[in-house]
């Protein structure tokens, strides 16, 4: 190199799986006949109305130039009756921007509100990005915890010695939780509300999950009364609809925190594909038995999940929703990641070490359920033929 990287780089390391699938990927080059339980890519197809939008809107030679930035009215106002309809959460057309997937999203959100040495609260366990894209603005990121014990919820009595401290403005929230699996209550997104106003903090809730083996009816930060003050929430296509490499995403919130927003991505964008947009309009519409076949699948696998796990003497907590399974290694195991690397190269599984996700995730590993039910026998097969070949190091 004949410059140095920018120094904002030597807080941001490459994204985990993108450095571990290249690992994979060279022993599958080898021969190895890897089962990747490790990443949550949906393995099944959108609905078939969602993929022949797609076509019968790419046919059309006036469809391929460029879009509005905020995606078209058509889009809006689909993801505006999805709310209504999902979450009885009533928005307006421009309390609705689309997005090229939720990850797009919370790098927009944090280049829009934070200024360098500007404070954010992310959860730890938590999703990486939180913490990543706070850096990449030149805030800095402050985890609070989520524990077991108390059911992967925030604790106010933290939070509140953390705020006292000053200089917060964001406060990630992501519920239904990934990696835990853990829903939230009302009591619980009321009282973050509260504290997040009596705090000036822009509240944000990571929602990607919610219909993805849920035991309840799917819940929105925005559902509670005064939440659009400060809250903003993010959704996604791509674990609901299968369509994570479509990157259909949105923000809803409040129309002067959207356009903030929108101001970060006019200028890093062109708008998204209109075949897309309206493939995404037509996956809004998709049925609740198309839902519940879906999840009908994923009831299937967590069950193998939950045995594969056991194999590995994992204690688990039942009921988690989303596509994973989040469960605890035996305290035997001296090394989690090693472990899990033994794993990979001697029985050819690859699952997530838990700490990945942050310190709290230090005893604990994911495994995915985005792999057909006879991978995940599979699986099952090689840890009980080669038990006694993995050692707990």
């Amino acid at each position: 190199m004949i410059i140095p990287k920018a120094n904002r780089l030597q807080q941001v390391q490459e994204y985990y799986f993108s450095r571990k699938l290249a690992e994979v990927r060279a022993l599958q080059v080898e021969g190895s006949a890897i089962i990747n339980l490790g990443i949550g890519s949906p393995d099944m197809a959108p609905s078939a109305e969602t993929i022949d939008a797609l076509e019968q809107s790419a046919r059309q030679p006036q469809n391929h130039g460029y879009q509005p930035y905020n995606g078209t009215a058509r889009l809006r106002q689909a993801m505006q009756q999805w709310y209504a309809q999902v979450y009885q959460v009533t928005l307006t057309p421009d309390e609705v921007l689309p997005l090229a997937g939720s990850k797009e999203g919370i790098f927009h959100t944090s280049m829009a509100f934070l200024n360098p040495g500007d404070k954010v609260l992310v959860p730890n366990p938590g999703y990486p990005a939180y913490a990543t894209a706070a850096r990449l603005a030149g805030a800095e990121a402050v985890t609070y915890t989520l524990e077991e014990a108390t059911g992967w919820l925030p604790q106010r009595d933290e939070l509140e010695k953390l705020v006292a401290q000053g200089g917060y403005k964001l406060l990630w929230i992501n519920y239904p939780h990934m990696p835990t699996g853990r829903a939230a209550t009302r009591d619980t997104l009321a009282w973050l509300v509260e504290f997040s106003q009596k705090h000036n903090l822009l509240l944000i809730n990571d929602n990607p999950y919610s219909l993805v083996l849920h035991k309840q009816e799917p819940l929105s930060l925005l559902s509670i009364p005064s939440a659009k003050e400060n809250c903003l929430e993010l959704n996604s296509l791509s674990k609901s609809h299968n369509m994570a490499g479509w990157r259909v995403g949105m923000v809803l919130g409040h129309p002067a925190y959207l356009q903030a927003i929108l101001a970060v991505k006019s200028n890093l964008d062109s708008g998204q594909l209109l075949p897309v947009q309206e493939a995404a309009i037509a996956a809004l519409q998709n049925s609740h038995a198309w839902h519940a076949a879906r999840n009908t699948v994923y009831a299937e696998r967590q069950q193998l999940a939950h045995q594969l796990v056991s194999e590995l003497g994992c204690s688990f907590s039942p009921g988690q929703i989303g596509m994973f399974v989040w469960a605890r290694v035996p305290d035997a195991v001296a090394d989690v990641e090693q472990f899990l690397d033994q794993i990979l190269y001697e029985q050819g599984i690859f699952l997530t070490p838990g700490k990945i996700f942050g310190s709290q995730g230090e005893r604990y590993l994911r495994v995915s359920l985005c792999a057909p039910a006879a991978q995940l026998k599979e699986a099952i097969k090689r840890l009980k033929s080669t038990k006694e070949t993995i050692t707990q190091v």
